[in-house]
This record gives C-alpha cells, structure tokens and sequence, in this order.
C-alpha cells in the first residue's frame, strides 16, 4: 500500500474556510472518479500556529502505477489547475505502508 500526503497553504487573498471547503469537495469527488484511489481524507486546519498548513489529504493506493494514474487522471488535473492559481506553498510525502 502507498500513501501520498499533501499539505497546502491558500494564497493570503483568499478565504480560508472557503477554499478549504471548495478543495476539499473537489479532492473528495476524485473517490467517485479515479478507481485506483482506495482511500482518501481531507483535513483543514484548526491550528492557529504560523508554521501551519491550510488543508491535508491523505490518499491510499495499491501502488506507484495507481498514484501515477491519479496524477493524470483529468479530474485530478482540474484540481491541480486550480491550485496553481489558488496555493502558495504545497508539500508531498509518499511512502509505503
């Protein structure tokens, strides 16, 4: 099993909340749409700690051929389009489980 975890920070401009919960929707339709995707959880920050992300995702697949298919899925690939526009800072851990 492979874990991809991501964290994001939302451009100053935004609302927090706002583009927390529109990402977090967008990220949790991709279950419905992205059949190598087994698990998937979305969460927003409730720190107030300046070293604090905006949102995490933590997704679960069989394997790398899995995750490199979600990277390209096109449903995936509208929410990385969205982020470029909407995030200012983003990181990834994969591992195996």
């Amino acid at each position: 099993m492979l874990r991809h975890i991501v964290m994001m920070r939302f451009e100053e401009h935004l609302s927090k909340v706002s583009a927390g919960e529109k990402v977090k929707g967008m990220l949790l339709d991709l279950l419905k749409t992205v059949e190598p995707l087994k698990k998937m959880e979305v969460g927003l920050n409730t720190s107030t700690s300046p070293s604090a992300f905006d949102l995490v995702l933590t997704a679960d697949f069989d394997d790398e051929a899995g995750l490199n298919a979600y990277r390209v899925h096109p449903d995936h690939v509208k929410i990385l389009d969205w982020m470029k526009k909407n995030v200012s800072q983003v990181t990834v851990v994969d591992y195996f489980m």
